[in-house]
């Protein structure tokens, strides 16, 4: 049981590959997106804040946030959060990133159930996702031989632990949708209110966001293999077995 697990290093290193090429290719389609200068000439603030405007959201506020791409909505403030690339800039990636924000406080306003269930889930996939395989571990250790049986206190334990990567895994289900919806929005946004125009702009805003969305998948993917890995060590997948 302590020993190496060739196929969880696997699946360690196989997460830590997806996450760093989705995250290189958002940093890739971003910069490159910089380069495309918006006709319209409007800074990703003033992007975020006129998508807000169209759409009646008076009480979210958008400010500057230090750090690259580190953009983001905070719906406990109702707060807007645009890194200087994003606020200052007057480019594609800029109204890009600026209207896929804006898209989350759209969601917010209007109630929409990803953003919903992302909130309820996010907090018990973070502790379920951290507690979930020691109590998988402890229930083989403290099961007889290694083995669980069926109607066991042991058995159930694991089965907490499997139940905690499913929550984990829900939520991160739950987040792609999410992040796929405020693109989505801010696409149409951004036609709406001719932003961007069809041809080079509106392509690079599709393809920053397209890329962004990509990290949420990769994500979902690597709790995918998490939760199906501990489903088998626990014997619930592919029959029981022992260490």
């Amino acid at each position: 049981m302590f020993g190496f697990d060739l196929i969880h290093i696997a699946i360690m290193v196989v997460g830590m590959a997806l996450s760093l090429a989705a995250s290189g290719y958002v940093k890739y389609r971003f910069n490159r997106g910089k380069q495309v200068t918006l006709r319209s000439g409007m800074t990703g603030a003033e992007v975020a804040r006129a998508i807000l405007r169209q759409n009646d959201v008076a009480d979210v506020t958008v400010h500057e946030h230090q750090g690259f791409l580190s953009d983001h909505y905070n719906p406990g403030v109702k707060t807007l959060n645009l890194s200087p690339d994003v606020f200052n800039g007057r480019t594609a990636a800029a109204a890009g990133v600026a209207a896929h924000e804006v898209g989350h406080a759209l969601q917010h306003a209007q109630g929409a159930f990803s953003m919903w269930m992302r909130t309820i889930l996010v907090y018990p996939a973070h502790f379920g996702s951290m507690l979930a395989p020691w109590l998988v571990i402890a229930g083989l250790m403290l099961s007889a031989g290694g083995k669980l049986v069926p109607d066991t206190w042991q058995y159930t334990l694991a089965m907490c632990g499997v139940f905690g990567f499913g929550i984990a895994l829900a939520c991160s289900l739950f987040i792609v949708v999410n992040e796929f919806d405020a693109s989505k929005r801010a696409k149409v946004a951004l036609a709406t209110l001719s932003i961007t125009r069809p041809g080079e702009e509106d392509d690079t805003v599709r393809g920053v966001l397209n890329a962004a969305g990509m990290t949420y998948v990769a994500s979902a993917v690597v709790a995918l293999m998490q939760m199906l890995y501990w489903a088998w060590r626990a014997g619930l997948i592919g029959g029981q077995r022992r260490d």
